[in-house]
């Protein structure tokens, strides 16, 4: 057991339990009385979240997408910043941000379901790469405020990030930020199943 004594390992673990924590599911139950589990994608995410509750309170729906969004995003990030100023390195950084995302993903508050990753990830790799994570926002915004289809429009700004870390730091250990990718990737192939259906929702 010596091995807890590590400072990455705990770092490792903090992430995974910060990361699994469903903020969705807790703000949606406790301000609309809602299971997000239970409707829509059955998704613990933000979209999810302002999907589901819209249907009964558009103004709450908002403010508990905006909330879950940035809960999402951030705490991961706070797992790292906390590593960051102890001293560890890049690549323990790294490792805190791919399980941060495993942790969203396969939470094990949730029987090892979960989100799809993409707030979580945004958070996490807008610390490493803040270029890249921008070029992607605002991909995702193009692509959202167009084709209206969360889904799509967030594979599409994975790809423009990734992309664009290959340009921007082409010296970099990608490894990690593909394992992120894919992590997202994966939990988006339903959605990519609906969407050749034609049955995808749009965000509206």
């Amino acid at each position: 057991m010596d091995f807890l004594f590590n400072t990455n390992i705990q770092f490792f673990i903090a992430a995974y339990l910060v990361g699994g924590i469903p903020f969705g599911l807790f703000l949606a139950k406790k301000f609309a009385g809602l299971d997000i589990l239970k409707s829509g994608s059955k998704s613990i995410g933000a979209t999810n979240v302002l999907r589901v509750v819209k249907e009964t309170d558009p103004s709450l729906a908002k403010k508990l997408g905006i909330a879950t969004l940035f809960l999402d995003a951030i705490k991961g990030v706070v797992v790292m910043i906390v590593a960051y100023f102890m001293g560890v390195s890049e690549a323990t950084l790294w490792g805190i941000a791919v399980i941060a995302v495993i942790g969203h993903c396969f939470s094990v508050y949730l029987n090892f379901e979960g989100g799809k990753g993409v707030a979580t990830g945004m958070g996490v790799v807008m610390f490493m790469l803040p270029i890249e994570t921008l070029i992607a926002l605002v991909v995702w915004a193009v692509g959202a405020k167009v084709i209206k289809v969360s889904s799509l429009s967030s594979l599409t700004a994975l790809l423009a990030l990734v992309v664009a870390s290959y340009f921007i730091h082409p010296e970099m250990a990608h490894a990690p930020l593909l394992i992120i990718a894919f992590i997202i990737f994966y939990k988006h192939i339903p959605n990519l199943i609906r969407l050749f259906q034609g049955e995808e929702a749009k965000v509206v």
